[in-house]
C-alpha cells in the first residue's frame, strides 16, 4: 500500500469502519443514515465490533453493511486485522465505477 489516502471525487472517503457499540449513540442508526443519504449510501460500510450478536449482524446486512468483523481481543491481532481490512478496500476491492479516485 502507498500510504495515500484515497478519496471520492466528491470528498468522501473510500471506506468506513463502523463500531456498533458507541458511546452517545447507536452504530446501527448511524449505519442507517449514512445508507439512507444519497451523498454517502455508496461509501462501502465496514461493521468493526465486539458483538457477536447474531441480530445485531443480521440487522447490519438488512441496513446495508458491506462487511462485519468482530474485533480480536489480543492487540496484535486487531492490528492484522485493520491492515487485511486496509488492503482489501484500498487494493483488492474494485468500487463502483466515478465513486473513488485511484492513487497514482
Amino acid at each position: 500500500m502507498s500510504g495515500r489516502v484515497q478519496r471520492s471525487p466528491n470528498d468522501n472517503p473510500a471506506v468506513l469502519l463502523l463500531d456498533l457499540k458507541l458511546p452517545k449513540v447507536d452504530g446501527l442508526q448511524v449505519l442507517q443514515q449514512i445508507k439512507s443519504d444519497e451523498r454517502l449510501k455508496l461509501i462501502p460500510v465496514v461493521v468493526l465490533t465486539s458483538s457477536h450478536e447474531e441480530k445485531d449482524m443480521m440487522r447490519s446486512y438488512k441496513l446495508g453493511v458491506n462487511a462485519y468483523v468482530v474485533k480480536p481481543v489480543d492487540f496484535h491481532e486487531f492490528v492484522n486485522a485493520i491492515k487485511e481490512l486496509g488492503v482489501f478496500w484500498a487494493v483488492i476491492n474494485e468500487p463502483p465505477p466515478g465513486s473513488v479516485k485511484k492513487a497514482p
